[in-house]
């Protein structure tokens, strides 16, 4: 029996998800899931067992034993692995390595829904993703859609990388941007498109603020 309340946010790359879903589960006192690092306490615990990346029988065995799940202390994300606290670890190269390669492992990603669907059954939580909301928390309270055009967000990552002092190419960002949409919505599993009962919130003309207002108004 769910005791949680859920917000599943989906959308396509740039559309500023997590730092939105960020922003409402501050405001609202929810805990944001941050399913990206979900992947990594996973290819942690991979390495631990002394499992290659490349083996993914193994890998689909050995993920069923792990426990992940993702608390607050003291205002901070923490995420535990069997008990134990493995922020420290989460950001090494040789974790997103493993990452990248056990993430397209089916039973991975399996047993993480299944990590994530536990979670949000206890707890009040904001989830962000591709798939929330038509496959992960099929059941949430509110689900949003969250969007821009691709030459907003293009120029959203390219306005990003200048502050870094990166080189960027305009052009070639929304060139990205428009490919990585396709192959989001047309991958074989849990392709990206918006949930039947999800409500379109489009970002192009908004601010962060007005977005995390709209969402949580909707909410209420």
């Amino acid at each position: 029996m769910r005791t949680g309340y859920n917000i599943a946010i989906d959308g396509p790359a740039g559309a500023g998800k997590s730092t939105i879903a960020k922003k409402i589960a501050k405001k609202m006192n929810f805990i944001y899931v941050d399913t990206g690092a979900m992947y990594r306490a996973m290819a942690l615990y991979l390495i631990r067992k002394g499992i290659e990346p490349t083996d993914a029988k193994r890998i689909s065995e050995v993920c069923q034993e792990a426990d992940i799940s993702i608390e607050y202390r003291d205002g901070e994300q923490v995420v535990l692995l069997d008990g134990e606290d493995v922020n420290a670890f989460l950001r090494t190269e040789e974790v997103g390595n493993m990452a990248s390669y056990s993430s397209t492992v089916p039973a991975v990603r399996e047993k993480l829904v299944e990590l994530q669907r536990k979670l949000a059954e206890k707890a009040d939580v904001v989830m962000d993703g591709r798939d929330i909301g038509t496959v992960v928390l099929p059941d949430a309270n509110v689900k949003v859609y969250l969007t821009a055009s691709a030459a907003t967000r293009a120029m959203r990552r390219y306005l990003e990388l200048q502050e870094k002092k990166e080189a960027a190419d305009l052009e070639q960002i929304e060139k990205d941007i428009i490919e990585r949409d396709y192959r989001d919505m047309h991958r074989e599993h849990s392709p990206l498109r918006q949930a039947e009962d999800a409500v379109l919130v489009d970002s192009s003309d908004m601010t962060i603020d007005e977005v995390v207002e709209r969402i949580t108004a909707l909410c209420r």
